[in-house]
């Protein structure tokens, strides 16, 4: 599969397209089907133009940007508050993506401005959030790029959900406004190509020769992290996924370390305790430090941690039920690993599963390295859209 991004990138630095031209078919795909997907909050149509005139003049300029011409859309009404590295390296911001909206607990689920934002395989599901409609307009083909943050699973769920790839980094390695620690920005994208091309912008390596891991990378296989209890469907597609990569060459099995407990401790209640203003934070230390040293352990001896991304498929509109969206996806924000979902396949329900793939803090690369290699040997399920 092509990266979009780095296509749009080079045509428009090689001035065979327009970065204006772009812009516009971006925006006419959004005003063609954002009333059905509701992935947009705002649309800056005439913003927009207005920056890729200012990209187009760069460009003849003589400035060598990274992103030149590339459509991108930002979480939530103040996203474009953390897009200045993408907008200085060529970005055109076209709008803002869905978030949830307020009255519910529950942050799987986006509200555009035409309404609830769809899952775009099944109307009736939810894309998952809270990067909710970034999902939706990458998983669409409305824009190749929309950022994201993830401060519980919110980018690594509707990137499973909607089928793209999706990437948050190591806590504290990029600018957060959460006060907790919890929340990382991140990216959702088609491909693992395009994520890269994401993550050279904003980590500052554009240019820079980055070493591969050498395959197959050593991997632990976990379906519920030693406390959790997906469903039998998303657990399936998972190691399915993982089944591939093993028969592509892209990853090896080791077993998990031994020891007497779970592979790792439910963070929930940590987690819960780190966003409660006022809540006693001496549990949530003693589990964040008991898995940091299991984590540390794994990594020790293996490259990568697999898991499924959700531990259920998309829900309806009317909430996810008892069982949290989270349950896989939150321990990592507590530890502050870097993870990323990649697309696993589909259910019997029509919708799309993910893999979680977790590594040692700042080894974004392998995570990139990993998902890209295995796009390139065809061990990716993708839908029709891809």
């Amino acid at each position: 599969m092509s990266a979009a991004v780095e296509g749009i990138a080079s045509a428009v630095r090689g001035r065979r397209l327009r970065a204006v031209d772009v812009a516009a078919e971006a925006l006419a795909r959004i005003e063609r089907t954002d009333p059905v997907l509701c992935a947009f909050a705002e649309v800056w149509g005439g913003e927009a133009l207005r920056r890729a005139g200012e990209v187009d003049a760069r460009v003849a300029a003589g400035e060598p940007l990274p992103l030149a011409g590339v459509p991108v859309a930002v979480k939530g009404r103040r996203g474009l508050r953390a897009a200045g590295p993408l907008l200085e390296a060529g970005c055109v911001a076209v709008g803002a993506t869905s978030v949830p909206g307020p009255g519910t607990s529950w942050q799987t689920w986006g509200l555009g401005a035409h309404g609830r934002t769809v899952n775009p395989w099944r109307a009736d599901r939810t894309p998952g959030g809270s990067s909710a409609g970034a999902a939706v307009a990458v998983a669409a083909g409305l824009v190749p790029l929309a950022t994201g943050s993830d401060g519980a699973g919110s980018v690594r769920i509707p990137a499973a959900w909607c089928g793209v790839v999706g990437l948050k980094v190591t806590g504290g390695r990029l600018p957060s406004p959460d006060r907790t620690g919890l929340a990382s920005p991140g990216v959702l994208t088609r491909t693992a190509a395009d994520a890269t091309a994401w993550w050279r912008v904003v980590s500052g390596r554009t240019g820079e020769a980055v070493a591969a891991p050498s395959f197959p990378v050593t991997a632990i296989w976990s379906p519920d992290l030693g406390f959790a209890a997906p469903a039998p469907g998303p657990v399936a597609l998972a190691r399915a996924s993982v089944d591939r990569l093993v028969d592509a060459g892209v990853v090896r099995l080791t077993r998990p370390p031994v020891w007497p407990q779970p592979l790792l401790v439910d963070p929930a209640p940590a987690w819960l305790a780190l966003r409660t203003p006022g809540a006693d934070p001496a549990d949530a230390h003693r589990v964040r430090a008991v898995n940091d040293r299991r984590l540390d352990a794994l990594f020790a001896r293996t490259g990568l941690l697999l898991t499924p991304t959700a531990p259920t498929a998309p829900h309806g509109h009317d909430g996810p039920g008892d069982v949290y969206s989270t349950a896989l996806t939150w321990a990592f924000n507590v530890s502050g690993h870097p993870a990323l979902s990649l697309p696993a396949g589909f259910g019997t329900d029509g919708c799309p599963a993910g893999l979680q793939l977790v590594a040692a803090r700042g080894q974004e690369e392998v995570l990139l390295a990993v998902a890209r290699e295995a796009e390139r040997r065809g061990a990716v399920v993708r839908g029709p859209r891809a």
